[in-house]
Order: C-alpha cells, then sequence, then structure tokens
C-alpha cells in the first residue's frame, strides 16, 4: 500500500508540474508580447507572436518533462524486474 501511494503523489507531482509549465509559458509570453507592444506600440502584433511562442514553449516543456518520466519509470521498472529475478 505504501509503495502505491508513493507512486500516486509521484504521479499527482508530474500532472502539477505538466499544468504549471503550460500556463506559466503562455503567461510569460504573453506578458512579453503586451510590454512589447505598449513600448513598441506595434498592438496587437507582439502580443500575438510571444502567445504563439508561449504555447509553443508550453508544448516542448511538456514533451521534455513527458520523456524524463517515461525514462525514470522505465529504469524503475527494470530495477524492479532485476529484485524480483534475485
Amino acid at each position: 500500500m505504501d509503495k502505491e501511494r508513493q507512486e500516486l503523489f509521484r504521479s499527482l507531482g508530474f500532472l502539477s508540474s505538466v499544468g504549471i509549465c503550460m500556463v506559466a509559458s503562455i503567461v510569460i509570453g504573453l506578458a512579453m508580447g503586451y510590454y512589447l507592444d505598449k513600448w513598441l506600440n506595434t498592438a496587437p502584433w507582439l502580443t500575438l507572436i510571444f502567445m504563439v511562442l508561449g504555447i509553443v514553449s508550453g508544448f516542448r516543456n511538456i514533451f521534455i518533462l513527458t520523456n524524463r518520466e517515461l525514462k525514470r519509470q522505465k529504469r524503475q521498472a527494470d530495477t524492479s524486474s532485476d529484485h524480483d529475478q534475485h
């Protein structure tokens, strides 16, 4: 039961980091575009461009986090199967 609970918390941590990563990337992109638009008087173009860059960045980060998690799970499965054989 303790191992299941630990895995549940690990999964919840991963999911929350994915959500936070996506939202943070979009908000940072929007903020940068908005303030650049105000400074350079180019509204709404830089806001839109930086929002798209934020979305792309968010998906890239999700891809990286997901690959890292899958590798961790594979290592853990390999380790547990090694222990089961001995």
